[in-house]
Formats: structure tokens, C-alpha cells, sequence
């Protein structure tokens, strides 16, 4: 099996060698450039499986490089913060990034956090991949919501006809919501479920993507429930 391909963009010298280092020792093969313009170039000359790209860059940031990426692709990206300022936070994740880490980091939380992550977009994915039924295997066929159609089988989504395109992490998300239409979930819950989180995480994650997911299925689709989560319409 080919090994994973992660690129690094990260403008403190000692934070990059540190950090490719120990990647690399985890089975990794990284890229590892200091600025958002190399940065950008890399991903396009490399293709990787994953994108770590620090907040703050020269030439190019991270919130910005985050953007192009995600114009061109849907593979993952976590952002690195110095700091968890809620600013950047929410700008890394509405840019198109599916998580991030705070520095300084221990190294081992971010390779879990890869792992998650890479987890995830496979199932996303993986051939027959969909939402689980209660007997843990997919469920097939074309789920409709109104003029919303979830394809779980083809791992398609339609509105009013028109293919509407998600990231993986989107995808996940509403999988989730129509396994269990009209249903509450919780935060924490979808942390669980769609982040792979096995411990407590930053709900501004969560609160984001249901936002990005709305701006692509419909304001009204997914109803906030205050002080429990978010439900689908059913």
C-alpha cells in the first residue's frame, strides 16, 4: 500500500523539520515548504492525500491557500493555528478546511488527527460507502427530502434536480442528518460521528460545516434546535 502523501506549509523552520521528522517516522511522506505560493505550487505538482497548512504564512496565508485548494479539489485540509482565536478558527474552516490543530501541538494528537481525518474522506469516498442503518451496513438507494435527493449508494446529492457539490467532510455530515431525519443531534454527537472524535472537540467545527452545508442544500433544511443541535427536515 502506497504510502500517505501529506503536504506541509508551515514558515517556522524549526516547527517544519520537527514536524515533517516526526510524520516521516509515522509512515508518512511529506512535503514540507515554508510559504503559501511554494505551498500552492507543491500541491499542484504533487497531488496529496492531505493538506497541514499553517494560519499564518508570508506571500500567500494559510486561510487563502486554503481557498485555492479548495477550489480545485476536495482532499483534506487541517489548518494550524498558533493560537485558537475563534477569527481564525472560523475563517480556516470557512475557506473549505475539515478541521484544525492549535500549536504547539503534541505530535501524536496530530497524527490521530490526520488519521481521523484520512478515515473519514475513505469512507466518504469508498466504494459503497453511505449512511449507517442500525445493523451497521450501508444504506442503499436514493433518499429524497423535499426537492433534495441524497443518493447513498452513488454518493450524490441533488437539489431540484442539480447536482450539488460537497467536500467529503459535507458529505458525512449530511449522511448523518438523513439517517435520521427529524431527529436531534447533538454536537458532540456529530464530533463523534462525523469527526471521528473520541474525545471532546471544538463544536465551532461542527456549527461551520452545518452552516457551509446549508448554503449548498437550502437555509431551511437543517433546523437549529437551541441548546441540543441541528435536525433534518424531514
Amino acid at each position: 500500500m502506497a504510502e500517505t502523501h501529506v503536504l506541509f506549509v508551515e514558515d517556522d523552520d524549526v516547527i517544519r523539520e520537527a514536524t515533517q521528522l516526526a510524520l516521516e517516522r509515522d509512515g508518512f511522506t511529506v512535503t514540507a515548504m515554508p510559504d503559501g505560493l511554494s505551498g500552492l505550487e507543491a500541491f499542484r505538482a504533487d497531488q496529496p492525500d492531505i493538506a497541514l497548512l499553517d494560519v499564518m504564512l508570508p506571500g500567500l496565508d494559510g486561510v487563502s491557500l486554503c481557498r485555492r485548494i479548495r477550489d480545485e479539489s476536495t482532499v483534506p485540509v487541517i489548518m494550524l493555528s498558533a493560537r485558537a482565536d475563534s477569527i481564525d478558527v472560523v475563517l480556516g474552516l470557512e475557506a473549505g478546511a475539515d478541521d484544525y490543530v492549535t500549536k504547539p501541538f503534541d505530535g501524536a494528537v496530530l497524527v490521530a488527527r490526520i488519521r481521523a481525518v484520512l478515515r473519514r474522506f475513505g469512507h466518504a469516498g469508498g466504494p459503497g460507502a453511505g449512511a449507517p442503518d442500525p445493523d451497521g451496513e450501508p444504506e442503499r438507494g436514493v433518499l429524497a427530502f423535499g426537492d433534495l435527493e441524497v443518493d447513498t449508494e452513488g454518493m450524490e446529492v441533488r437539489k431540484g434536480g442539480e447536482t450539488v457539490a460537497l467536500t467529503p467532510t459535507e458529505m458525512r455530515l449530511l449522511l448523518e442528518f438523513s439517517s435520521a431525519p427529524g431527529t436531534v443531534l447533538s454536537r458532540d454527537k456529530l464530533l463523534e460521528r462525523v469527526w471521528d472524535y473520541g474525545w471532546g472537540g471544538d463544536t465551532r467545527v461542527v456549527d461551520v460545516h452545518v452552516q457551509r452545508l446549508r448554503t449548498k442544500i437550502g437555509q431551511d433544511r437543517i433546523e437549529t434546535v437551541r441548546g441540543f443541535g441541528y435536525k433534518l427536515k424531514a
